[in-house]
């Protein structure tokens, strides 16, 4: 039962570490243009092509 004590508090830690993660990609501007890139993916590009 001790292990309790000391996991519970590291699991909403580690959740609250995740949470500020994910807040911090939303204000950096992470997902304004999934549009956008999920089109680029399909764009065949010449310099992308390895050398013949």
């Amino acid at each position: 039962m001790d292990i309790v004590i000391f996991l519970a508090p590291f699991s909403l830690g580690l959740g609250l570490v995740a949470l500020g993660a994910f807040w911090w990609t939303l204000r950096d501007g992470q997902y304004q243009d999934p549009a956008g890139d999920a089109a680029r993916i399909l764009i065949d590009e010449p310099e992308d092509r390895p050398a013949a």
